[in-house]
């Protein structure tokens, strides 16, 4: 098959390039320096022609509501119209678990348009929801450090690898559209605090973990299970501690 992924160089994207190209798949690695702009359309028709698969992998640069909102509006009218113009027989998005509960975050609302656009477009799609990234619980300490305290809430947490978003996302992008969504999550579930707890452990970093009981992500008021999917969810296989060792290696 012929796919285009929008956002084919970032941390998942690049990923999935490969994985397709190794499953002996056609794939176009969509980005303004080759001539393919989802913010202002261009070239988006060229690159579409003989396609059978949009991969839409792109990330807004801003967290911020407004602008994030305004990003995922543009691209996402863009590419919906180019897909429809062109006949794809597959639109896959990726998105976040708990969007739906996280209304009161301007970056889970631009996801929530995002999604809509693609749900209402008419063309076949599928949409993966996954949990926050392994590769976030560093961030998440470093964002939570006072002096030589980490204040991190005991938030119900599943992380997931990106290795792992990356194969489900080419799993399911070769597979028939599911016209709904699905959840991703890793293999391991419990408190926020006790993932940071491990990977502070594991890196033998000084700093002193305090967990606490506020119902916050990065210090944004969120339900306490939020950021888990429903029961139902597919599993990645790598667990934390596997990835806090390769990331050793």
């Amino acid at each position: 098959m012929k796919i285009l992924i929008i956002g084919a160089t970032g941390l998942i994207g690049s990923k999935v390039a490969q994985k397709l190209q190794s499953l002996g798949h056609s794939v176009v690695a969509g980005s303004s320096s080759k001539g393919i702009n989802a913010l202002t359309g261009a070239g988006l028709e060229e690159a579409l022609k003989e396609t059978d698969v949009l991969i839409d992998l792109i990330n807004s640069p801003s967290f911020e509501e407004g602008p994030a909102v305004e990003f995922f509006t543009r691209t996402g009218n863009n590419l919906v119209g180019a897909a429809k113009a062109a006949g794809i027989k597959h639109y896959v998005i990726l998105s976040i678990v708990g969007t739906d509960l996280m209304q009161n975050i301007g970056y889970m609302k631009a996801k929530k348009v995002q999604e809509g656009l693609v749900k209402g477009s008419g063309v076949p799609y599928t949409i993966i929801r996954s949990a926050q990234f392994h590769e976030f619980v560093p961030v998440i300490a470093d964002i939570a450090t006072q002096e030589n305290r980490v204040h991190v809430s005991t938030l119900d947490f599943q992380p997931i690898a990106a290795e792992d978003v990356a194969g489900f996302v080419t799993g399911l992008s070769v597979q028939s559209p599911l016209n709904s969504i699905v959840d991703i999550a890793g293999p391991e579930r419990k408190g926020m605090s006790a993932f940071v707890e491990d990977y502070l452990s594991a890196r033998q970093d000084s700093r002193v973990l305090v967990p606490n009981d506020r119902c916050e992500y990065i210090g944004i008021a969120v339900p306490q299970s939020a950021l888990v999917p429903d029961n139902g969810a597919k599993l990645g296989g790598i667990t934390f501690a596997d990835w806090i060792s390769g990331q050793s290696a």
